[in-house]
């Protein structure tokens, strides 16, 4: 076998259809074919069964394409290292944002690897905290920026704390709540539309003990986005309220909502436990800390 097959092997288990993989992977789809079958046959037993359109792995698939991976990202990883030897960049960094930090670090990540000579390549994705970490564990992430409280301490994982940062109920400034003296409750907030991410257990609960049943996010959030930047602009061209970490939009007014909740986004830096640090992380870092703060 190759790791050419293997790479067929892992792109077919993502895509389940092998036209829209030999799309991707520049092949025919006779040829993917071709490479799939010869790798059945040297391993002895079938990886995918069809399922009307769809081609999904077997048992035996789903245990060969966790090794295949491995030995994929090795490939990956001893190849990188040969091209930091030769002075050649130090390779590509590929990380998961959550919804806060991807507000407040996309743009500046992928403009300081804009600029000539830049030491690594960087490839972002977006998504909740589940997808990111199954990329994560999948290996196709190096490292992702989440909210920590977002889930669980598992035993492949490394979790590096960076930040606590504070939220809270937003406007845009003009907005009739800006206009209330003193305290304002949360029935008058729930008037409005109130905007947010997906939201952690323990901040819902929190949310819950503060406001009763009714604060209960399925029950106040009538606008949900995993893009948070996308929630900052509509609540600035509206009246809706943002449910937020505050450095997303230090322009919106921070409402004072009563009673108050210990809200706010306690960010950690996630890779896998026992992996070589992947090239570039320190300059993530140097990001974070020149932009994850109140």
């Amino acid at each position: 076998m190759t790791l050419v097959q293997l790479r067929h092997l892992i792109s077919l288990a993502e895509t389940a259809s092998f036209t829209r993989s030999a799309e991707a992977l520049f092949l025919t789809q006779p040829a993917l074919s071709r490479s799939i079958r010869m790798l059945e046959d040297e391993l002895g037993r079938k990886l995918f069964d069809r399922v009307g359109r769809r081609s999904e792995l077997t048992q035996f698939g789903h245990d060969v394409l966790q090794r295949a991976r491995q030995l994929v990202f090795d490939a990956d990883e001893l190849s990188a290292s040969g091209g930091r030897r030769h002075g050649g960049r130090s390779g590509t960094l590929r990380v998961g944002l959550g919804s806060g930090p991807g507000a407040l670090l996309t743009q500046p990540l992928l403009i300081g690897m804009a600029q000539p000579g830049a030491p690594i390549r960087v490839d972002v994705l977006h998504g909740d905290g589940d997808r990111l970490l199954q990329a994560l564990r999948n290996r196709e992430l190096d490292a992702a920026v989440l909210e920590a409280r977002w889930f669980r301490p598992a035993p492949d994982l490394r979790v590096e704390p960076l930040v606590e940062m504070s939220g809270g109920f937003m406007c845009r400034r003009g907005h009739p709540l800006t206009r209330k003296r003193g305290a304002i409750g949360f029935d008058a907030v729930r008037s409005y539309p109130i905007a947010s991410t997906k939201l952690g257990d323990e901040v819902m609960r929190e949310m819950v003990e503060a406001y009763g049943p009714q604060g209960h996010p399925d029950e106040c959030v009538s606008l949900r986005c995993n893009e948070l930047s996308s929630l900052v602009a509509v609540v600035r061209e509206s009246d809706a309220v943002l449910f937020a970490i505050r450095a997303v939009a230090p322009d919106l007014v921070l409402l004072p909502v009563k009673p108050a909740i210990a809200t706010g986004a306690h960010f950690g830096l996630v890779t896998l436990a026992g992996r070589t640090e992947p090239p570039g992380l320190s300059i993530l870092r140097e990001l974070i800390a020149g932009r994850l703060h109140d």
